[in-house]
This record gives structure tokens, sequence and C-alpha cells, in this order.
């Protein structure tokens, strides 16, 4: 092997990795090993400046290959890719070693975490020694787009693609556009009528003719990969094959089961109704109890499914503004009713919304009553001596007092949770789920739009609880990645992928069955397996599967592996 010229970069992540790290002990270790030409540390090697550093130390001293001793490589490592290949290095001659998650944050131990930090330093100079120059292949790209889903999010993704010029085709499995906002009367925190929203999005999506909508239909099927996808879409009529390049899952949510919380009487006591009952009403203009009368005592519930670990811990997000919503529509409906809101803490986080609830309280004198977080309300029928028909018994946390609150109408603001398809869908367009069923993004933060599948991308409350301004601002951003791709005419395929060697491949399929991604096909005429490369995404796992040794992973090869590991012992 030529000697190679190294550089190595011990990053202090600011206090991140230096509070605990001796990042200076860790670089001056680093320049006795052979073929380290400088080390150096900086405060933040991803910023400009120490992205500039490293450019200009490749030009000054004749660096080959480069070590960056800092967090995960899922953060930064195409940063850093970008930086070498902007010098004229191909950008895999790279090593990251990730000396903050695996050793500043998990140690208190100074000392140990340090030892460690230059075990995991050494290793990567090893092995950055055996990694070879790898080159990326294009393929041409579709501009079509597929939108799963015709709620607020999917037409918004669909208009904005349509009106660059692009073909969509729009797969909504009701008879209707809409989603769950068509069953919204208004909304928070302006009071704008949702069916106003929806009218004009709706009737220019149907008559666009860039927009192909599909109703009552669904995904049935979906091969390929990003910027050629064939999804198989059934329909009335049969079956039907799409082409398309980037796929836009907006699938929506759906409402907790409010029948779960067994003290709420959910479908045992007849005026204890779901928030979407409510709008129903609303949008009737007849808000009364199962009786037909007017109710004088009217109780809206928070938090009915969310923030509680016996069934969701996280926040729904929108219920605290739909609870003040209901509050201004039904004193407009019924002034004479006294509005009591039972809360758990009162979110108003979003633009108007804090002036919202203070104008609310002011204007509908509502009674606002706090309970304990994992602590129901009980509900249950009143007296005939009582003045409504219900009784609320609950423990008032800002007072310490029980409470007993008369209800002729009961109000449960059920929270979201996914829909009981989300589990088919993501397995149909290959992305996963977190342990509440949601959608996971590629980055919460710094990609909360794509996903690990290259090509599909969410928007929505299928990947969380949003409200509308968040859904509509996620599916433009969708919009802007694709249109950013579909600019360029062709897609840039990473070059570390896992290729197959016809010569050892026995034909046992068993690569087939544990590819993750839907990678490897069998050629039944060759007897062989085969990997495309533009679905691959280097995981290892046909690797390790492989009983004849016959896949290669490119830059996982068994040199680099292994060097790694004896630098490590």
């Amino acid at each position: 092997m030529a000697e190679e010229r190294i550089g190595v970069y011990v990053c202090m992540c600011g206090t991140n990795i230096a509070k605990v790290v001796d990042v200076d002990s860790v670089a001056e270790e680093m320049k006795d090993l052979q073929g380290v030409a400088i080390a150096r540390t900086y405060k933040y090697m991803c910023s400009n400046p120490g992205q500039q550093m490293i450019a200009d130390d490749i030009k000054e001293h004749g660096l080959t290959r480069v070590v960056v001793s800092a967090c995960s490589p899922r953060m930064h490592e195409n940063t850093f890719r970008k930086t070498l290949e902007r010098v004229g290095v191909n950008p895999y001659m790279l090593e990251m070693a990730n000396i903050r998650e695996h050793c500043s944050w998990i140690h208190e131990d100074a000392p140990a975490a340090t030892a460690k930090a230059k075990d995991l330093v050494r290793g990567a100079v090893q092995r950055v020694k055996y990694h070879e120059a790898l080159d990326s292949r294009s393929v041409p790209m579709c501009p079509a787009t597929l939108v799963l889903g015709g709620g607020i999010a999917g037409l918004t993704t669909a208009l904005e693609l349509a009106d660059s010029g692009q073909q969509v085709y729009l797969v909504e499995r009701a008879e209707r556009l809409g989603g769950n906002v068509a069953r919204v009367d208004l909304t928070a925190p302006y009071l704008d009528s949702a069916r106003d929203i929806l009218k004009d999005r709706i009737a220019r999506v149907m008559r666009h003719q860039n927009v192909r909508v599909l109703l009552q239909s669904e995904l049935l099927e979906l091969k390929g990969f990003i910027g050629n996808f064939k999804p198989k879409v059934g329909t009335p009529g049969g079956e039907e094959e799409l082409e398309v390049g980037s796929v836009v899952v907006c699938t929506g949510y759906k409402e907790f089961d409010a029948g779960r919380i067994k003290p709420y009487g959910y479908g045992a006591l007849p005026d204890v109704i779901t928030s979407f009952e409510l709008e129903a009403m609303l949008r009737k203009g007849n808000v009364v109890t199962k009786s037909g009368k007017r109710p004088r005592y009217v109780t809206i519930l928070h938090c009915v499914g969310s923030r509680n670990p016996e069934y969701h811990g996280y926040c729904s997000r929108v219920c605290c503004m739909t609870g003040l919503k209901y509050a201004n529509e039904i004193k407009s409906a019924i002034p004479e009713a006294y509005v009591s809101d039972l809360y758990i803490d009162m979110h108003a986080f979003g633009k108007g919304c804090e002036e919202f609830y203070k104008k609310t309280a002011e204007d509908t004198h509502s009674m606002f009553l706090m309970y304990a977080k994992g602590q129901h309300p009980s509900i249950c029928l009143a007296g005939p001596n009582d003045d409504a028909s219900m009784i609320i018994s609950l423990k008032e946390q800002l007072s310490g007092e029980d409470l007993e609150i008369p209800s002729d109408l009961v109000v449960l603001l059920v929270g979201m949770e996914a829909r009981e398809d989300a589990d088919k869908v993501g397995r149909l367009v290959n992305i996963s789920r977190d342990k509440d069923g949601w959608f996971i993004e590629s980055h919460p933060k710094l990609d909360p739009v794509a996903t690990t599948t290259d090509g599909i991308f969410i928007a929505g409350a299928c990947s969380s609880p949003k409200d509308i301004p968040d859904s509509v601002a996620q599916a433009r951003a969708a919009v802007a990645r694709i249109l950013a791709r579909i600019s360029q005419g062709k897609i840039a395929v990473d070059a570390v992928y896992s290729e197959v060697e016809d010569k050892f491949c026995s034909g046992c399929r068993i690569c087939n069955t544990v590819c993750p991604y839907g990678a490897i096909e069998y050629d039944a005429e060759k007897k062989k397996s085969l990997i495309n490369s533009a679905v691959c995404k280097a995981c290892g796992c046909c690797v390790v599967a492989c009983p004849s040794g016959a896949i290669k992973a490119r830059h996982f090869t068994d040199e680099q592996v292994y060097a790694q590991i004896e630098a490590l012992l």
C-alpha cells in the first residue's frame, strides 16, 4: 500500500465533547500514527471555518485521506464528504469516529472516555487507509409524483407540484377529498371557515390539467427506486400501473376511540359526545342534547387519549385551541349556556393562540378547571333534583378541592393517533414507524419531510400530530425537495452499495428474503441473485446472510473492517 497522508480532526462540539473528552490529548496521540500528516482540534468542525480548515490543510499538506472525530456520521458525514469533494479529493476517502454519542454523552469518567475516544479514532485512522475512491452514478428522474391522501397536506402537495408544471397522481381512499379538515366547522384561532379553506383547493385540484384524482383508490404495490417508481393503484375500474419519480405520503390520522376511557361513559351516556360529533352539530347549526333540548351546562374535556401513558403519552397539539373554539361557538349558538373547560395544561403556543385564549376567557366567561395528568374526571348521571343531566367529579389541581360540575352536554376532545392502516402503507412504501405508529422522518430536525427511503416523503399528520399551518408548511417543504430533484433531470446514486460476485453465488436466494429495501432480485435464467444499486442502502444484511460469501459491500470491505478491529484491540 502506498504511503498515505492522513489528516485527523478532533471536534470539541462546543462543550458537548470537550467537557468530558480531552480532545487535545486525542489529537496529540494521533500525530504519532503511521500515515498521519496532521492532527488538529477545533471548537466546531462542522462550521464553515471548520470545513475551511480541512480544505486548506488538504491543499497545503497534500492530504489524501481525512478522519473527522466528532458526532454521529448520520449528522454530518455528507457535510465533510462535500468538503473533500470541493477540493478535489474523492469524498469516500473520509472516515468519521463518533466520540460524542459513543464517548462524551454516555460516560462521566473523563480519563476512561478519553481513552475510548483514542481507540475509536485510532481505529478510524487504520480503516481509512483501506478506503477506495468510489464514483457515484446517476439515473434519469421521472418528473411525475404520486400523492397518497387527499387531506389538506395532500391537496397542498398536489397543487404546488401541478402549478409548477408537473404531473401529479392524487390517490384518496374515500369518495371525496378533504380528509379530517372536511369534518370541521371553524378553525382556531381566527375562527375561519374550514369549508372555505378546502373549497378552493378541492376545486382547483379537480380541474387542474396536471392533476389526476383517483378517488376510492389505494396503493397496492410500489416497485422501483427514487426517480423511477412504478406504483400499482387499485380503483373500482381495476388496477393500474403508473410511473413516478417521487411519492409523498399524506395519509393523515384517526381520532382516538373515546370509549376506551370508561370513566367518561362514552357510548353509555347519550350526551357524552366527541369533538367530531360536536363539529357535525355545529355544521348543521343545531347544538342539542339527544333529547332535542338546548344544553344549559356544557363541559369541554381536554386531553382525551393524549398526555396519558396508559394511552398516548404525547400531546395532540390541536385540542386546547379546539376547546377554546368550541367555547366561542357554543356561546354564539346558546348565549345562556355555561361553559366549563377541564384541562391538564393549556397550550397556546401558535401564532395568535395566546391572544385567542385570553379573549375567549373574557368573552365567554368559561370556567377553566385543571385536573391532574392520569387522574380522569368521572362522569355519571345526575339525580332527579339536580339542575343538569350529568355530574362530573374531579380533583381540581389549582384549588386542591374535590369538585362536582353539572353538565347537560360533555364534549370529549379526542386526540390524534396513527391510522390503523399505517403499518400496511409503511410496508408498501418501505418507511418505518415509531413506537406510537407514526411514520419516521429521515431526521426530526434537519430532514423532517424525507424518509430513510430516497424519493419517499411524508407530510401532514401521518408523522405526528399537527395543525393545519404545520401540515401545509411540511407539504410545501416536500414539494421544494421534489422540484429541486426534478430540475436536475437525474438522480445521483450513492456509490456505497452491495454487489454480488456471480462466480460465488449459489442462487440460494437467502439475500432476497433478508433485504429490508427490496433491492435484491433473482435472475431465474442465470439462477443468480442481483442487487439494484439504486435501491441498496448498504445496510449489510445480505453480506452477513450470504452462506457462500458471494456479496461484497462497497466501503465496508473485509479489509476495512478488519483493520479497524485490529486497531481497536
